[in-house]
């Protein structure tokens, strides 16, 4: 089959989850208005959501998911030294996402909340990168399926990869949104990296930061937002914390 007139040749991919809630993959398989046309230009070796087929020999490694047990370490590394090109998909990837908020407590302490008496092997929550190389990012909870999709066509016909440098303030305001913080509502919006259309703001519902921080992000210009509309960094805290991907140190308290 041809995409967009195009008869490249096909990559061989696999897809892998690790300690996640598997959406991000979900999304994928669930786009299926161009779905057909966008598996034509793969060789699917493993992907649990989409095929039964379980294969070992892939180019691209799409990896969602944080590290939590001592088999996904070792697991994630025969991966990587398979794949030419590992790809960390999601927030709990890139950044150790919701997980990561077990790493504020003992680990003992949240076995037994959770578990009671029964033993759990468990470890500190890492991101993808902390245990191997990552050649490319892609963050959100979900992420975003455009965005996975053109990536991956990129990837497959040497395209060049870019991301926004803007925050989703800028996508907000092109979908001519009413600015959440009008709407009594704390947004990270002006701090966080855009890509995602401003899904969350064109809801009415303020931005939880999962794409990690904008790198044309002013943290100054943010904390006076947050004074204008009668909030405290405290209180941005904890949606600043929630998904482990935006630089809590380098907003300051006082």
């Amino acid at each position: 089959m041809k995409y967009l007139g195009i008869e490249p040749e096909k990559i061989k991919i696999g897809s892998f989850d690790f300690t996640c809630c598997e959406g991000c993959q979900l999304q994928l398989a669930n786009k299926e208005d161009t779905l057909v046309d966008f598996l034509a230009l793969l060789d699917v070796v493993n992907f649990r959501e989409i095929s039964s087929h379980r294969g070992e020999d892939y180019d691209i490694a799409l990896i969602e998911g944080s590290i939590t047990r001592a088999d996904e370490v070792e697991r994630l590394k025969k991966i990587r030294k398979r794949a030419k090109i590992l790809v960390a998909v999601g927030s709990c990837a890139c950044f150790g996402g919701v997980n990561q908020i077990k790493n504020k407590f003992p680990i003992e302490d949240v076995v037994r909340e959770v578990y009671g008496d029964d033993p759990v092997e468990t470890l500190p929550v890492r991101k993808v990168s902390d245990i191997v190389k990552v050649d490319l990012e892609i963050p959100g909870c979900p992420v975003s399926k455009e965005e996975v999709e053109r990536i991956v066509v990129n990837l497959v016909t040497g395209a060049e990869i870019k991301f926004p440098k803007y925050p989703v303030c800028v996508e907000c305001r092109r979908n001519l949104n009413t600015c959440v913080f009008d709407l009594g509502q704390i947004c990270l919006g002006p701090i966080t990296r855009a890509g995602c259309g401003a899904v969350c703001t064109t809801g009415k519902t303020g931005c939880i930061g999962c794409r990690g921080p904008a790198e044309e992000a002013n943290y100054e210009e943010f904390r006076q937002i947050l004074k204008d509309h009668g909030f405290t960094v405290r209180q941005a805290l904890e949606r600043i914390n929630f998904y482990g991907g935006l630089p809590e140190m380098v907003i300051d308290e006082s």
